[in-house]
């Protein structure tokens, strides 16, 4: 039996330029990110880990510099005792610039050079790691079979797409995954961890990196054996990314508005996760709802939030009738106040319909 720690898609190093997250946020989330990474190693030393296994994308490899990649090598001598075995991804692909290649790794790490499978065998743990890494940013080949020693523990390391096979991201064929005799498979790219069955797995990323990626995050960690495999996820993020919806009505001025949001969590997780709020419902005509006073009202009871307001106002049904009695607008009127109106749906479709009208009104 081994003890191993799987994980994958850090992106150390990332450039937040390019998500959704305000510009002044970067710095403190690369920190933290690096900060994430930090206290997996730690743990692999505390838990006493035979095998850390990095499933792709450890780094940005047009972001991060030779430094900072001595930096991280430095970690990795700190567990001398642990083998450390690295497939690269599409974010950190190997050719002859690649940071892999510009560095003396420390004697415990072990990377796979090549885009086609090989092997690495490790006697001492009766072991055998099978894996490939990125040799350019797509890879639209599927991955080949290969022939396992049963004798020993198999475990495959790959950074790949189980769930396109047209993919660019180097498409995995998921039966002959199930159909195959690892003991383990350790999968990268998808930045949710997911078991798709219990030999089978995403790590997900460690951090989340931006709103697509909602949820605990965190890695993969436990023992594999010929006979049993027993892996599970371990929280390990810093933060989450939320997306929440609130409903207004259009009795509700700015302050209520301000105080439904601020009531969303308790203080202790506004303050540590990241938030988009969507403002959704019905809100008085006459209310001018400033999303930016909204927001900076509210910056020092969150971490980070952001608004989206997507309410409508409250309309004046019998007024907009009189005023447009031979147009569409008149008679998509008609049509809903045949239905019951005072029905919260009814009224939703209704307002969202004059919403649309309206606008296309007066952009012609």
């Amino acid at each position: 039996m081994i003890k191993c720690i799987h994980t994958g898609d850090l992106h150390l190093g990332k450039e937040f330029k390019h998500t959704s997250l305000k510009k002044s946020y970067g710095n403190e989330r690369r920190r933290e990110i690096l900060d994430v990474f930090f206290d997996i190693i730690n743990r692999a030393k505390k838990n006493k880990i035979d095998i850390l296994l990095i499933a792709g994308d450890l780094f940005e490899s047009n972001y991060l510099n030779i430094g900072q990649v001595k930096m991280i090598n430095e970690k990795f001598k700190e567990i001398s005792d642990i083998k450390i075995v690295i497939a690269a991804g599409n974010h950190d692909p190997i050719d002859n610039k690649s940071l892999y290649t510009l560095l003396d790794w420390s004697e415990n790490v072990f990377i796979f050079k090549k885009d086609e499978l090989s092997k690495l065998v490790f006697e001492d743990i009766n072991t055998v790691i099978w894996g490939l890494s990125w040799t350019k940013k797509e890879e639209k080949k599927e991955l080949q079979k290969v022939n396992l020693d049963n004798s020993k523990i198999n475990i495959l390391l790959v950074h790949g797409d189980v769930y396109n096979k047209s993919s660019k991201y180097l498409p995995i064929d998921i039966n002959m995954l199930i159909n195959s005799n690892f003991n383990y498979v350790a999968l990268g790219h998808i930045h949710k961890h997911e078991f798709i069955n219990e030999k089978i797995c995403y790590c997900g990323s460690p951090e989340p990196l931006d709103f697509g990626e909602i949820g605990e995050h965190g890695i993969i960690e436990g023992s594999i054996s010929k006979e049993k495999t027993l892996m599970k996820f371990q929280k390990m993020g810093k933060r989450e990314f939320k997306i929440v919806d609130i409903e207004i009505n259009e009795y509700m001025n700015f302050l209520d508005i301000l105080e439904k949001i601020t009531n969303i969590y308790p203080k202790e997780k506004r303050l540590r996760d990241i938030y988009r709020v969507n403002i959704t419902g019905i809100k008085d005509r006459d209310l001018k709802l400033d999303i930016t006073e909204l927001e900076e009202r509210l910056s020092n009871k969150f971490y980070y939030i952001e608004i989206i307001d997507n309410s409508v106002p409250d309309y004046d049904i019998d007024k907009l009738l009189k005023e447009n009695q031979n147009n569409i607008i008149g008679l998509f009127i008609k049509e809903m106040k045949k239905k019951n109106i005072k029905d919260p749906i009814v009224k939703d479709a209704l307002y969202l319909g004059l919403e649309a009208l309206l606008e296309e009104k007066v952009e012609f």
